[in-house]
């Protein structure tokens, strides 16, 4: 449910037609608004049309597959993105977090599961975070209104990566286990944490390789370090 009281609307994207109309018809019978189509191609269009609250990708589609759309999509919107493949390794896991994904799903699937987790995914700013803006470095960070500056420049974030970093400034300088962290950002793998932590050091960071701000605490997790 969007934050107006309106049912969110999900775009599914498979070039499988019966998964793809089997994927929609049961997420209208969970009260969500369903729109669908069969390739990247197909879903850029539909998305010049109307507004998207989430999208569920296959990966393994003709011409653009889930992977590079998500790439793709990432350098201009935060919507949140759900994968679903065929391919459950590990490292098709987190290829899929690279690119900006904020959930993956392996084939086959329990619907329900995909019900409860873009649930997640479009609730998660139900909770109003703090509207003090915090500091560290050259950044600025807004929590309510999601916007992460430095300087004049506006830090584009994904939604997972804003989740990650709301959590983490709600108390700044205490570390946060990758248990929490992936229970409080509605993250599925608490493993899944330690991706999205290495995208926002490469957004914040003069040195990912060498946080200042993000930084490790060896044997729980992580904390953000302000001025």
């Amino acid at each position: 449910m969007s934050s107006d009281g309106t049912p969110s609307h999900i775009l599914v994207v498979d070039d499988d037609d019966r998964l793809r109309s089997l994927t929609a018809r049961y997420l209208r019978e969970n009260a969500f608004l369903t729109s669908s189509a069969a390739s990247a191609e197909a879903a850029d269009r539909l998305m010049t049309l109307f507004h998207v609250d989430a999208l569920v990708l296959d990966v393994m589609m003709p011409g653009e597959d889930g992977i590079a759309m998500t790439t793709r999509l990432r350098r201009h919107t935060n919507t949140p993105i759900l994968l679903l493949t065929a391919r459950g390794q590990p490292e098709d896991r987190i290829a899929g977090l690279e690119a900006g994904a904020d959930d993956y799903l392996p084939k086959p699937f329990e619907p329900r599961e995909l019900v409860l987790r873009l649930r997640r995914l479009v609730d998660r700013k139900d909770a109003p975070p703090k509207d003090q803006p915090l500091r560290f470095g050259d950044h600025e960070f807004h929590p309510r209104r999601g916007e992460l500056k430095r300087g004049n420049e506006t830090i584009k974030l994904t939604g997972a990566e804003l989740s990650l970093l709301r959590v983490l400034a709600n108390r700044p300088g205490a570390p946060f286990d990758r248990q929490t962290l992936a229970e409080q950002t509605g993250s599925g793998v608490d493993r899944s944490i330690d991706v999205q932590v290495n995208r926002l050091r490469r957004k914040i960071e003069d040195d990912p390789r060498t946080p200042f701000y993000l930084q490790t605490v060896r044997g729980v997790g992580y904390m953000l370090v302000v001025d």
